[in-house]
């Protein structure tokens, strides 16, 4: 793993953190931005491990193990939340509106 150059994780996390950010800013639809963020907690992951590369006592990946489960647990409260707003309003679209009053 040494022989691959620190300069291709940052490019790759620098792309995927680039593709979540254009997801989340232009979708619409509620899971789509999660994705979204998903995609930036993951290149920011990415660039923790490729950093810890470095560090002989593997810091970096424990701090992604600790990002990878608070990305779980907000991608599972959000999923809660989007479930209940589309059995109020039948609708997961951001800026959607349709006004109950």
């Amino acid at each position: 793993m040494n022989d691959i150059p620190l300069s291709y994780f940052l490019i790759v996390s620098a792309l995927l953190f680039s593709l979540g950010l254009g997801i989340m800013l232009l979708k619409r639809n509620m899971i789509f931005v999660l994705m979204g963020i998903e995609l930036m907690l993951n290149a920011a992951n990415l660039n923790l491990i490729a950093f810890s590369r470095q560090d002989d006592q593997m810091q970096g990946m424990v701090f992604s193990v600790f990002v990878l489960v608070i990305g779980v647990c907000e991608m599972t409260i959000a999923l809660a939340i989007i479930l209940q707003v589309y059995r109020q309003f039948k609708n997961i679209d951001l800026g959607a509106e349709k006004s109950r009053f």
